[in-house]
C-alpha cells in the first residue's frame, strides 16, 4: 500500500483528500428529479461504467454478476482489482472516495457521456446519494474491506472483512468490487439487452434471487 500525505495523492478521479463532501451529497437529493427518468436503472448502469473502466484499464474482459433480490435490493459484484486502498502517513487506512465525493471527471460536466439509458454519467456518489442504504466492498490483493452508507454518509467505518466467509455471495475469491444497495428511485427498474451489450469490457450476468 502507497504511504503517504494523502493531500499529495494525485487526483485522477476523485479528491483523496477528503473522505466524504456532504453538500455534494445533498445536491444530488436536492435535484432528484434528474435522475428519476433513469430510475433504478440508472443507478445500476452508473456501477457497471466503473466496472467496464476498470476492466479496460486492465485490458481485458471483465466479468460482472448484477443480483436482484426479492426485496428490491441490487448487487453488482465485478472481478477487477478492488477499489484503490492505501495507508496514509498516519497510518490509516483510506478507500478513495467514490462514494461520497463527485467524480471530478463527470459531475457538472458539459462532456460528461452519455450511459445507455440517455442520461449523463455522473459517478458512483450519485448511486450512494440516491440509495436509503448501500454497502461497498472491495476485495484487492492485500486485504478486503466494507463500508456501509446512508444517502452516501458513512454509517460505519472501513472494516477490514478477514474472515473469508464475510465476502458478499457471488463476489468470487479473487480481487474486485462488490457494490449493494437499496435504491429509492424506481421504475425503470431492469437491464435492457441494449444495456447488457453497451458495455464493450465487460460481460454482465444478471440474476433474480427468490
Amino acid at each position: 500500500m502507497k504511504s503517504e500525505d494523502r493531500a499529495t495523492w494525485t487526483i485522477t478521479t476523485h479528491d483523496w483528500a477528503r473522505d466524504v463532501d456532504v453538500d455534494h451529497l445533498h445536491g444530488i437529493r436536492d435535484e432528484r428529479a434528474m435522475y428519476e427518468p433513469g430510475g433504478r436503472r440508472h443507478q445500476i448502469l452508473e456501477v457497471l461504467a466503473y466496472a467496464d473502466d476498470e476492466a479496460a484499464g486492465l485490458g481485458r474482459i471483465g466479468h460482472v454478476v448484477v443480483s436482484i433480490s426479492r426485496d428490491g435490493s441490487v448487487s453488482v459484484a465485478d472481478d477487477g482489482r478492488g477499489t484503490d486502498t492505501r495507508t496514509d502517513g498516519g497510518g490509516d487506512i483510506v478507500r478513495k472516495p467514490v462514494m461520497a465525493t463527485r467524480d471530478v471527471r463527470f459531475f457538472e460536466s458539459a462532456s460528461a457521456p452519455l450511459l445507455p439509458d440517455g442520461l449523463p454519467r455522473r459517478g458512483m456518489s450519485t448511486v450512494a446519494a440516491l440509495s436509503s442504504v448501500l454497502a461497498h466492498e472491495n476485495r484487492r490483493a492485500d486485504g478486503r474491506w466494507v463500508q456501509e452508507y446512508h444517502h452516501g454518509v458513512p454509517s460505519t467505518d472501513l472494516r477490514i472483512l478477514a474472515d473469508p466467509a464475510e465476502v458478499s455471495p457471488g463476489a468470487g475469491a479473487g480481487t474486485g468490487t462488490t457494490v449493494t444497495f437499496r435504491s429509492e428511485l424506481g421504475d425503470p427498474t431492469d437491464l435492457s439487452d441494449t444495456d447488457l451489450a453497451a458495455f464493450r469490457w465487460v460481460s454482465i450476468r444478471v440474476v433474480r434471487e427468490g
